[in-house]
């Protein structure tokens, strides 16, 4: 059964004869566990019509580089075939993402999509929607309680937000149905991208080649869901007490698969409250509470890629200490190349450089040390939105946006005032060498980061 508040009904147009029920899938880039995928399946199964997934492939998306695209293409070469077991096909086309739905759209009864949070991805929809002749209905299947559900407005932090969420989780924390085709549309005459061969895929694409594939990373469900088996059978237990330790494993390696919708959060919650147990617990938290925070500043403040979204607070004692001697100064290409006195910032950007994922706590401080060395609050942003936008995997997302704008004061609250940082969050090396070997830390990042 897929909920009634993942449901939004996008346009008015009139049901069409059609050849087939049309599912867009942008954000949700996954065969299975996929809300948008089983209800266009089960609109397609009613009217006996054939399902056909159609994708988009731009080569424009803000910040994206090859890095990215490969990841991204992996995933979905595997989420092709998955889908043709299914009896389902799947058009994968070059060009913007609307304009590839409103082609595919052309011969379909109805249209289906599912739900993308920033600016560009609300952007293709709205245009999909209205250039569509036949309706377009968006399924949100990439957060566990639905955005709109758990908040009608932009809420100042996690503890504003947890209760609201945990009001509504029983009625969304439950499997997912998955069904078959009634008509396979695997005999369609379709266009698609041969994804078999991702390399030549990526020839086709103009695309920033700067930034190499990750040596750590492969894309698709099955590595994320292998990934996961590993950390809730080995790690889950621990992780309430060792997630803030970059030389312990204790992380799941999550959020590249979830930011590319290669797994559905809500399987990774129901996989690990089976597990239960305080890591458990604490895990939960940070992928159902604070990472739909996340979603719900991108969807309601508009200015989330900008410092014109934090808290007034964080503004005005920002602005107050923008003239504040700072001990180091530097510039975007020597942060960029990790050349700064301070060998922790500097392994924590190598790490994020060679891997494509820096440790979530180190990126807490990475971010804090950026604002501390350069000269203005404001091009700190710009300085660290650059950064984890080009290097990070789950980059140019929710919770990246949500990230960096915590270290200038989002989602936080006032501390005690000092320079620069004025009554924003302050983390310093001590702190790291107080909660672990920081030593061992930069050790073990130039062990990853030898050739």
């Amino acid at each position: 059964m897929i909920q009634p508040e993942r449901v939004h009904i996008l346009n008015r147009k009139p049901e069409r004869p059609g050849q087939y029920v049309l599912y867009w899938m942008q954000a949700s880039q996954r065969a299975e566990y996929n809300h948008a995928l089983e209800y266009a399946l089960h609109l397609a199964n009613q009217r006996n019509k054939p399902l056909v997934v159609g994708f988009g492939l731009t080569d424009t998306f803000p910040e994206a580089n090859l890095r990215h695209y490969r990841f991204m293409l992996e995933g979905l070469r595997e989420t092709q075939a998955a889908l043709r077991e299914r009896g389902i096909q799947m058009a994968v086309r070059l060009g913007q993402p609307d304009d590839v739905a409103v082609e595919l759209a052309h011969a379909a009864a109805l249209a289906v999509t599912d739900r993308g949070y920033l600016r560009i991805q609300r952007r293709w929809r709205a245009s999909a929607a209205e250039r569509m002749a036949c309706p377009l209905i968006q399924v949100e299947g990439d957060v566990v309680v639905p955005v709109e559900t758990a908040s009608a407005k932009e809420e100042y932090s996690a503890a504003t937000l947890r209760p609201k969420i945990h009001r509504r989780l029983a009625e969304f924390l439950v499997p997912l149905r998955e069904g078959l085709p009634r008509v396979d549309s695997l005999g369609l005459n379709l266009d698609s991208v041969p994804l078999a061969d991702e390399s030549a895929v990526l020839s086709l694409l103009n695309i920033d080649r700067s930034v190499p594939p990750s040596p750590l990373f492969r894309g698709g469900t099955a590595e994320a869901k292998h990934r996961l088996a590993k950390f809730v059978r080995n790690h889950l237990r621990h992780y309430a007490d060792l997630r803030n330790d970059p030389n312990e494993d204790a992380a799941s390696h999550m959020s590249p698969y979830l930011h590319f919708g290669q797994i559905s959060p809500l399987y990774i919650a129901l996989e690990v409250q089976r597990e239960g147990g305080s890591g458990a617990e604490a895990y939960l938290e940070e992928l159902i509470v604070r990472r739909e925070l996340s979603m719900n500043f991108v969807f309601y403040n508009p200015h989330y890629d900008s410092p014109d979204s934090l808290p007034s607070w964080a503004l005005k004692t920002l602005a107050e200490h923008e003239e504040d001697a700072r001990e180091y100064l530097y510039s975007r290409d020597e942060l960029e190349r990790g050349q700064t006195h301070d060998t922790y910032w500097n392994a924590a950007q190598r790490e994020m450089i060679v891997t494509g994922k820096m440790h979530g706590y180190m990126r807490m401080y990475w971010g804090k040390k950026i604002l501390e060395w350069t000269p203005s609050a404001a091009e700190a942003f710009r300085i660290a939105l650059y950064l984890n936008n080009k290097y990070e995997l789950d980059g140019r997302d929710p919770n990246g946006f949500a990230g960096v704008a915590w270290c200038f004061g989002k989602h936080d609250r006032p501390w005690a005032s000092r320079p620069v940082f004025g009554s924003v969050r302050y983390i310093n090396a001590n702190g790291l060498r107080r909660k672990f070997d920081a030593d061992a830390y930069v050790r073990k990042v130039q062990r990853m980061a030898a050739p």
